[in-house]
């Protein structure tokens, strides 16, 4: 869904016995997409086993596309399904952006996205006004309630959670955790686009260094529009320019990213969002929602937010692409 990032990794061979600026590289694949991670470590440890550890026991608390996670079982209309550690995390970092961006970040857009075909179920093939409000009426975090026991209570039992725009990011600061508890201080992180980033690239001797997709790079032969320094944060992106999908029947185009308020799968006039927050949790959270609220919203919020920084591409009202960056995230610009 989001590939608008990708950090520059200086790949380094390694040897047996590690000394403090020879990197770790490992790669592998987790959640639907593939990962990269470039660590640094005077003690072995088994790093892909917790990696692995990490992976399953996230996509069994809150992946939709395992019938037994304890979300789909939620879903299902299992009330007695009592949510970990983990579920109860993303559901705090859900419920914490939904009311900051005034509800366009909102995880019970499921059945919207279901509807739409962006789900793990078959598409609607005619969704009309009718269908859009009998839909919406399933819609919106405020209809539900973690209970203090950790069972979860919804209004109508339709109400379909999907944390998909902010587990991944929550995966990788479980990764970065990971590696601290095991002496690790100098990593980064790169998991389908998203990043997270702590100390320094030892091998260089200077902050990891991230580059930001331009939005009409090609997949094949990536351009970047600036690169910027990632210090002790993560970083995740949003766009709608190679996600959508295409209605074979009556030709309409849906975009990834669905508006909460209004139940549409439409583009906004911003084109992308690329957001730096202290987790790469709440970095994924607010980029989707910087793309479903339209350009001045975000950039209001964007600015208003201590901590979260924003660099969103969009179009004016001549339809002519422009650029907007936070002051903070200005200042992280490598020239």
């Amino acid at each position: 869904m989001k590939h608008i990032l990708l950090f520059l990794l200086s790949l380094v061979l390694i040897s047996c016995t590690k000394t403090a600026t020879e990197a770790t590289i490992l790669q592998g694949k987790a959640f639907g997409t593939t990962y990269a991670i470039q660590y640094f470590s005077e003690t072995e440890f088994d790093a892909e086993k917790g990696i692995d550890s990490i992976i399953y026991t996230v996509n069994k608390s809150v992946s939709t596309y395992l019938p037994k996670s304890d979300i789909s079982k939620i879903n299902q209309g299992d009330t007695t399904v009592v949510t970990d550690t983990i579920f109860r995390d993303v559901y705090r970092v859900s419920e914490t952006v939904f009311k900051a961006s005034d509800g366009y970040f909102d995880p019970t857009v499921g059945i919207l996205r279901n509807a739409y075909g962006f789900g793990d179920m078959a598409p609607i093939v005619e969704i009309d006004s009718v269908v859009l409000d009998s839909l919406r009426r399933f819609v919106g975090f405020n209809k539900v309630q973690l209970l203090d026991d950790g069972r979860v209570r919804k209004q109508y039992p339709e109400i379909y959670f999907d944390f998909n725009a902010v587990a991944k990011g929550y995966g990788i600061d479980r990764i970065g955790a990971f590696l601290e508890a095991n002496g690790v201080t100098d990593y980064l992180i790169e998991l389908g686009g998203e990043l997270l980033a702590k100390g320094i690239n030892q091998s260089k001797q200077q902050p990891w260094i991230v580059g930001i997709e331009a939005v009409d790079s090609d997949i094949e032969n990536r351009s970047y529009k600036a690169t910027i320094r990632l210090e002790n944060s993560g970083m995740a992106s949003s766009g709608n320019y190679r996600k959508f999908r295409i209605n074979p029947r009556t030709g309409k185009k849906y975009v990834h990213t669905i508006n909460p308020h209004t139940g549409f799968a439409q583009e906004s006039d911003v084109t992308s969002a690329a957001v730096v927050a202290p987790t790469c949790a709440l970095a994924d959270a607010y980029a989707t929602a910087f793309m479903s609220m339209g350009f001045e919203s975000a950039k209001n919020i964007a600015e208003q937010i201590v901590g979260v920084e924003a660099y969103l591409t969009y179009l004016d009202d001549s339809d002519t692409p422009q650029v907007f960056m936070t002051a903070g995230f200005e200042a992280l610009l490598v020239e």
